[in-house]
């Protein structure tokens, strides 16, 4: 009864500021319609479940969800939609949570990675498209398919770098491989690839072997900061991978960046970015969930701290450029693929693990689409030296077709 008289003092509260397409049915068989046509349904099967409706966020309204507490039916949209109305008609009265400084040792990164990738290569390839890229596609055109928006993503980067025949490059996080294979086979550069998982790293070798690219392309398992100080590359990047450096880390990374890049060579990073101008957590409880549930240790920078551990490592920056709607059109069309192959999904990795990637993916592609984080591609050299000077004037380069 306790946690049914909170709910019922605060409901009314919740009602008048989050105007919502929800309607909440408890176990006794009463309802509450926070507006005329209701799209999601949330069920309440107990009365302790009721205490992730007291001061609730996206945190412990996921956590209901993916632990069972709680069944939801309605439109993934529609669900963020209320979900957001439901955290920010308590804001005022929750204080918001500073993001805690992960420790990032080799080991702790590796057990991070693991965690998130090396469950099932099959699970992935449920949703991603054929080559199995698991980042930010780069769409051309409203009709793109997600094959076609992979594809332009990798050429997007190489035409960036622009990647010559014959070069050095290195893909720090090369996930299953994709850049390095298109590296390697479309523009005649001499790949390498590196991931701290031990299934992308088995998965890509095995690419390559089959592409028959062995002497073109290379794949190991190791961390950044262990690639030898003798080795060097005319041009570098890295895709998906500094949301895991940590904010402590970033000085390191760049640093090991400018180390391994050849003095007139580019670097191209494409990563998650926060909003928050403080590097802070993403808001209303999403980023200690994707902490807890998705990427453990995960932390993004804002813009501006990236920019700033760039130059401190004195890495010049040549272009910056947003694809934050990219993402969302991205993770929409992952979130869409996978709830269309649910009960394979399922057979694989459980009911539970299965709600975890749904409402991760979903949220995301909400997220994205209503700027609570961002994603950005830039685009930096080695500080005074000729590479700059060299970059053409323009950025037509960088939509070159590729045959």
């Amino acid at each position: 009864m306790f946690f049914e008289r909170r709910f019922l003092r605060t409901l009314d509260q919740m009602r008048a500021q989050a105007a919502v397409p929800l309607r909440i049915e408890l176990w006794n068989g009463r309802s509450f319609d926070f507006c005329g046509e209701p799209h999601v349904t949330m069920t309440i099967p107990r009365p302790s479940a009721l205490r992730y409706f007291i001061a609730p966020n996206l945190n412990s309204l996921g956590e209901a969800f993916v632990e069972g507490h709680i069944q939801v039916q309605g439109n993934p949209k529609y669900v963020f939609q209320v979900a957001e109305g439901l955290a920010r008609s308590v804001s005022e009265r929750v204080p918001r949570a500073f993001q805690w400084l992960a420790s990032h040792s080799r080991d702790r990164d590796r057990a991070a990675i693991e965690y998130h990738y090396d469950f099932s290569n099959d699970f992935y390839a449920l949703f991603l498209d054929r080559n199995m890229v698991h980042s930010c596609a780069y769409y051309r055109s409203e009709s793109d398919s997600l094959e076609a928006a992979q594809s332009q993503k990798l050429d997007h980067i190489l035409n960036k770098l622009q990647l010559k025949p014959g070069e050095s490059f290195l893909d720090i996080g090369c996930g299953w491989g994709a850049l390095i294979l298109r590296a390697a086979q479309r523009y005649g550069a001499v790949a390498t690839g590196i991931t701290l998982s031990k299934n992308q790293f088995e998965h890509a070798r095995e690419q390559v072997r089959r592409a028959g690219l062995a002497d073109r392309c290379e794949v190991l398992l190791c961390d950044y900061r262990d690639l030898s100080q003798r080795e060097i590359y005319d041009k570098i990047a890295s895709v998906g991978m500094f949301e895991h450096v940590g904010l402590k880390n970033l000085p390191t990374y760049f640093q090991a960046i400018h180390r391994l890049l050849k003095p007139d060579g580019l670097v191209l990073n494409h990563g998650i970015t926060s909003s928050d101008v403080a590097s802070r957590w993403i808001g209303m409880g999403a980023g200690e969930f994707i902490d807890r549930y998705v990427f453990p240790a995960g932390e993004l920078p804002h813009l501006s701290l990236a920019l700033r551990e760039m130059a401190a490592a004195n890495l010049e920056v040549v272009d910056v450029e947003s694809l934050r709607r990219h993402y969302a059109r991205t993770c929409e069309a992952w979130s869409d693929r996978l709830e269309a192959r649910r009960d394979e999904a399922v057979r694989m990795i459980g009911e539970r693990r299965y709600r975890i990637w749904q409402i991760y993916l979903a949220g995301c592609a909400y997220g994205f689409a209503n700027g609570w984080m961002n994603l950005y591609q830039i685009l930096c050299c080695k500080s005074q030296n000729t590479a700059l000077a060299r970059q053409p004037l323009t950025r037509d380069y960088m939509y070159a077709s590729v045959d």
